[in-house]
């Protein structure tokens, strides 16, 4: 039913009402029991312990608990135990970090209205909203919440604040009269009052026309619910490791198995024998050490004003290969700024922002005292008068008790010392007409002390031009003829070219007998002052951001509620659209195809006047061009797009609480550039995944072809499970945190975002693990079988020098990892957290090599200092004898 193309009589008629006595109590039970509570329902909830046990379905932990059988199974349950526990901390910690998610309904219910004024029986009586049902009439008034979607049908002066919901920065005025446009967003209908927004201004009266999951809001909450982001990157990436891990495990245990064989060992035996070389295959620290690397990554993440909600989403925003963006609040400051008047023919520019106070007016490069300037000066003074508005100061901080546009004028005057207090000490305000949509207009009546009295308008300017016969032009008083209207018109359509939004001013002085009964009698033969131009002004800083972001190969594209002309101009400011680039409005957008879109998007940067579908719509359109796509938002009506993006990036001071919980990333300075740090760190992020992903597939790798090495040469085995499973946990777990904390390397934001299905052996990484981890493997054995010969066929003591050498050789080849290229590229000293880790990893190996207790757990004995000699050199050659050569390539 299109409600907004209909007159009262036929809304009434419609939902079957009455409009001077609403409805009866009994009616009103009856369609309350009939089509339930006007509430948003909530999507089935995840139990906590549903939550818990969720977080055992990763790949790599499915694949750890084979490994907990296996090592059960063969007697190890000291190995069982360990991997058993770290399976149990990694989801520990990530139901800890993710139980907050999935919050974004209970929100959306907290911002309907508790109380409803409504019409029953005649009288007007107050009732809990969410027992409002279609067909009450409802009394709205400033300061009350929506509680439910209607059609206004009585309207005076009234203002609704709509931009949690359709991103308009300006409150909508509203009128009762039918639209004749069948097809329009939220934002046009301006007959409509929507669930959830605030009347700021006025009053109205007006039917209940949808409840609960039928109104706007409710449609969003259908969405939110629907709307699925998929797998992280990360998480698809390492469900591709474990994968491949699990492959390697199963070649080695047929291999070995088959050497075995074929030399001529019993079955079982080389059974069990290729099941331990499997097991010591699988890195069991890997997701314990990535979910606490990314936690390490959100402590940082919040230094940089950025709260992570979803671990997983952190190194997402690294590779993301588009932003989308809403305007209002995000890229712009959210307030109304005065940032040209015209006046007397002459036209100034006001410098400042937000509501600070110290800016100046200039004309043509050069600073004006607006005090000398008497039109000027006269129009800032009774854009005062003419104000419902106040600017006020609370703990420090300024803000706006009213209306933007009106606020946006007491702060351009305040920049010339006109203040609204020292105002009224001069004049008194007998009389006020409130603004009205169809007038688009506001009157004031006011007395000076000297008893003069003054009328004082305010509005659109081409109606107050309408209204006008003189104007006031260098000091003198002109009578308003065709070409100064056209003079006028002109500076007009300049400030509206560059998306200005415009409001007149003008007065009248009154005769000491003339009576003003109405505002008819008050709006006519007006002396018109002048046109203050305004907009919501880009953050300054976002123009930088934005750069950075296009450097980093990375797109941005504005999606706003409000105007095309004025989206295109805020576009082209930040340096968002380029030449040629494409600009498309809601209208637009509602004809094309999912498909159609998915075209034409790459080529669009700005989309203005859309609906949450809309931007629904368009992030999908992105991820089907296989784009990694950011979202920010920080109203209601991104809440959805947000959920489906990537990752969801919402505003912490301005943004509403839905967007916060559908978002995976809470902004706390609401700043756009804030998003280019986090972009950072979730490459480093990414980036330090990679490292220490290098680090232990390297030693694993090494840990491997020592075994494999050992049995194909029908060698006593190098190394014992308990020792292997000592350097997987604790010698190759401390230095892989460390490396979580590494500083990102100079180039990080340079280069392009990472393709969404770049494997995670990409760039060379799995060359470098199979080489390195060849070296430390050859490395590891050397000792071995040199210490077995020196110790006279001392089992022990060589398995000792082996496990000594594996654990220097990989404390050594850490310090490799932290550089695409060399070893000598970054200073070991770049990561403080890392020496120290190593150094302890180093102390341990000393404890458990010569305290007996422990000695005797690990199968170690002391080793001569001698062989220590040979330890250190031979652990130092897989990093330092080929560096540079073909085992650092690329």
């Amino acid at each position: 039913m299109q409600w907004h193309t209909l007159a009262a009589s036929d809304v009434a008629h419609e939902t079957k009402t009455n409009v001077k006595t609403g409805l009866t109590a009994a009616e009103a039970e009856k369609r309350l029991r009939q089509f339930g509570c006007n509430e948003l329902a909530e999507g089935k909830k995840e139990s906590a312990i549903g939550a818990f046990f969720r977080q055992f379905q990763d790949f790599m932990v499915l694949v750890l608990l084979a490994a907990t059988v296996i090592s059960a199974f063969l007697g190890e349950y000291v190995d069982a135990a360990a991997i058993v526990v770290i399976v149990i901390m990694n989801a520990i910690l990530g139901f800890i970090q993710e139980r907050r998610a999935e919050k974004s309904l209970a929100a959306l219910k907290r911002l309907s209205a508790p109380q409803a004024v409504v019409r029953r029986d005649g009288r007007w009586v107050k009732i809990p909203a969410r027992e409002l049902v279609v067909g009450d009439v409802v009394r709205l008034a400033s300061g009350d919440r929506v509680g439910a979607d209607v059609r206004l049908i009585e309207t005076s002066g009234m203002e609704i604040e709509e931009s949690a919901l359709t991103g308009e920065s300006v409150p909508v005025a509203k009128s009762a009269a039918p639209l004749h446009t069948k097809q329009a967003s939220l934002g046009d209908l301006h007959n409509m009052a929507f669930m959830g927004t605030l009347v700021t201004r006025g009053n109205g009266v007006g039917i209940v026309i949808a409840t609960g999951m039928k109104t706007a809001m409710g449609q969003i909450a259908t969405m939110l619910e629907e709307a699925d982001a998929g797998a992280t990157p990360l998480q698809r990436r390492l469900e591709q490791l474990g994968k491949i891990l699990l492959v390697v495990a199963l070649v080695l245990t047929a291999a070995v198995v088959a050497v075995g064989v074929i030399q001529g060992h019993d079955l079982y035996e080389m059974f069990l024998a290729g099941v331990s070389l499997a097991v010591a295959a699988i890195p069991e620290g890997l997701p314990a050490i990535v979910t606490v690397v990314l936690a390490l990554g959100v402590q940082r993440m919040i230094k940089r004003n950025a709260i992570v909600r979803k671990l997983p989403a952190v190194e997402t925003l690294g590779c993301a290969s588009v932003i989308c963006s809403d305007k209002t609040g995000t890229m712009t400051e959210n307030m109304m700024t005065v940032t040209q008047v015209w006046a007397g023919g002459r036209t100034f520019a006001v410098s400042g922002v937000g509501l600070e106070t110290d800016g100046e007016f200039s004309e043509r490069g050069r600073t004006v005292d607006p005090n000398r300037v008497p039109e000027l000066a006269r129009l800032l003074t009774m854009g005062v008068l003419c104000n419902s508005s106040e600017l006020k100061e609370e703990n420090g901080r300024r803000y706006i008790d009213g209306d933007p546009t009106e606020g946006a004028l007491l702060v351009a005057a305040a920049k010339a010392g006109i203040t609204k207090r020292s105002l009224l000490g001069e004049y008194a305000i007998e009389r006020e007409f409130p603004f009205d949509s169809e007038r688009k207009m506001m009157t004031v009546i006011v007395r000076d002390r000297n008893g003069r009295r003054f009328v004082v308008t305010k509005g659109a300017p081409d109606v107050l031009l309408e209204r006008a016969d003189r104007l006031e032009w260098n000091g003198r008083e002109q009578m308003l003829t065709p070409a100064w209207k056209e003079t006028i018109e002109k500076a007009i359509r300049h400030m509206a070219s560059s998306a200005l939004r415009t409001i007149a001013v003008a007065y009248r002085p009154l005769a000491e007998t003339e009576r003003i009964e109405s505002e008819k009698d008050a709006e006519t033969k007006l002396r018109f002052l002048g046109v203050a131009g305004m907009i919501d002004p880009p953050r300054p800083e976002v123009k930088q951001a934005v750069a950075r972001c296009k450097e980093a190969g990375m797109k941005t594209v504005m999606i706003t509620g409000d105007h095309v002309l004025t989206a295109t101009a805020i576009a082209k400011q930040l340096g968002v659209l380029p030449p040629g680039g494409k600009v498309m409005d809601g209208a637009t957008l509602s004809k094309l195809s999912v498909d159609e879109l998915e075209r034409e998007v790459d080529n669009i940067y700005v989309f203005a006047r859309v609906s949450p579908e809309h931007k629904l719509k368009i992030v999908n359109a992105f991820k089907r061009r296989g784009h990694i796509v950011a979202m920010t938002g920080d109203g209601v009506n991104d809440a959805p797009a947000l959920k489906a993006a990537d990752i969801g990036v919402a505003m912490g001071r301005s943004g509403t609480e839905v967007a916060k919980e559908a978002a995976s990333l809470v902004l706390l300075d609401d700043n756009f550039a804030t998003i280019e740090a986090a972009i950072e760190e979730g490459r480093n992020i990414y980036e330090n995944i990679r490292k220490f992903i290098r680090y232990l597939l390297a030693s694993n790798v090494g840990e491997i072809l020592v075994m494999l090495f050992a049995m194909l040469l029908a060698l006593p085995l190098p190394l014992v499970p308990i020792q292997i499973l000592w350097v997987n946990l604790v010698t190759d777990g401390l230095p892989a945190m460390a490396l979580g904390l590494d500083q990102p390397e100079e180039n990080v934001m340079k280069r392009p975002p990472r393709r969404p299905d770049e494997g995670v052996f990409a760039r060379g990484l799995g060359w470098k693990i199979v080489s390195r981890g060849f070296l430390i493997g050859v490395v590891t054995l050397a000792a071995f079988l040199t210490a077995y010969e020196r110790s006279g066929e001392d089992l022990v003591y060589a398995q000792t020098a082996a496990f000594a050498t594996l654990v220097l050789a990989q404390l050594i080849h850490v310090f490799d990892c932290r550089c695409d290229r060399s070893v000598f590229d970054r200073s070991p000293f770049g990561n403080i957290y890392l020496v120290a880790a190593v150094i302890v990893s180093l102390l341990l190996l000393v404890v458990v090599i010569y305290y007996p207790p422990l000695a005797a757990v690990f199968h170690t004995k002391p080793l001569a200092a001698v062989d220590w000699l040979l330890i250190i050199g031979l652990s130092a050659l897989p990093t330092f004898l080929f560096a540079g050569s073909l085992f650092t390539r690329k």
